[in-house]
């Protein structure tokens, strides 16, 4: 999943997501930080969340269950890895994959996983912390190399 793609997405559920907490477009709008103009335009298909309102989106309604299911799982993990592309954060401890996640892979206590909604890969250390993330399987296996000597 690319940028372009999560925006998307976010775009599509806002609506949903509004109506998942009762909200109408004015409280939705005000919540946002956005105007109630421009959350219609949204709704409507006509405008964007871009990339900021997005993220906004998902921090904010963190326990949506639209958006659990539209990103397979808690979107801040998705997030930090479109977020931090290329690079490592230091990432917190994780359930170990038990919804969202399939096992590709698994080597001294170390995991690859694959979310099964966004396609993004990751490793868990045995304590089932995020060691790395990345849209590339080749990066992972290399990365998991790296931990395994």
């Amino acid at each position: 999943m690319e940028r372009n793609e999560f925006i998307g997405k976010a775009d599509e559920k806002l609506k949903l997501v509004r109506t998942e907490y009762d909200f109408n477009q004015e409280r939705m709008a005000e919540i946002l930080g956005i105007s109630k103009k421009t959350l219609v335009q949204i709704e409507k298909g006509r405008s964007s969340l871009g990339w900021t309102g997005a993220v906004a989106l998902c921090a904010i309604f963190e326990r949506s269950e639209i958006l659990e299911a539209a990103f397979g799982g808690a979107a801040a993990e998705l997030i930090m890895t479109l977020a931090f592309r290329d690079s490592e954060p230091d990432y917190p401890k994780t359930m170990g994959g038990k919804i969202w996640w399939k096992t590709l892979e698994e080597s001294n206590g170390n995991k690859i996983q694959q979310n099964i909604v966004s396609q993004h890969y990751r490793i868990l250390d045995p304590f089932d912390r995020r060691v790395f993330s990345s849209f590339e399987l080749a990066a992972v296996k290399e990365r998991l190399e790296k931990l395994n000597p």
